[in-house]
C-alpha cells in the first residue's frame, strides 16, 4: 500500500513562488512514475509533472514548462514541485500520485494519458494564486 502525503500549499500573489512536498511510503521496487496532478474548480484533473523512478526522466505539461521543476530526494522518499512565476490559472488542488507501470509509457502515450493509470493518490493540497 502506497501512502502519499502532500504539504507546502497556500496563498501566493501572481509572480510568486511555492514549493510543494510529497512524502511517499510503501513505494514499489519495480518501474513506476510518481508526480503531480492538479484540479481547478469546475475542471478535470490534469497532469502537471511526473518523474520516472528508474531513469529519473521528467515530464511537464506545456502550461507549466519553464516555470515548474519536479525533483526527488530518493533516500528520504520525498518529491518536490518548485513552482515559480505563478499565475492565477495555477490555482488548484494539487495531488501527489503514483502509477506502477512500465518505463517509456509516457513516451509512448503522452503525459496526460497517465491520469487513467494512477494507482495511488494523495489527499491533495490547495494552492491559491491571487492578488
Amino acid at each position: 500500500q502506497v501512502q502519499l502525503v502532500e504539504s507546502g500549499g497556500g496563498f501566493v500573489q501572481p509572480g510568486g513562488s511555492l514549493r510543494l512536498s510529497c512524502v511517499a511510503a510503501g513505494l514499489p521496487v519495480d518501474s513506476y512514475y510518481i508526480g503531480w496532478f492538479r484540479q481547478a474548480p469546475g475542471k478535470e484533473r490534469e497532469a502537471v509533472s511526473i518523474i520516472q523512478h528508474n531513469d529519473g526522466m521528467t515530464y511537464y505539461s506545456d502550461n507549466v514548462k519553464g516555470r515548474f521543476t519536479v525533483s526527488r530526494d530518493i533516500p528520504g522518499n520525498t518529491m518536490y514541485l518548485q513552482m515559480n512565476h505563478l499565475k492565477p490559472e495555477d490555482t488548484a488542488v494539487y495531488y501527489c500520485a503514483e502509477a506502477s507501470i512500465r518505463m517509456r509509457y509516457v513516451d509512448d502515450f503522452g503525459l496526460h494519458s497517465l491520469r487513467g493509470r494512477i494507482d495511488y493518490w494523495g489527499k491533495g493540497i490547495l494552492v491559491t494564486v491571487s492578488s
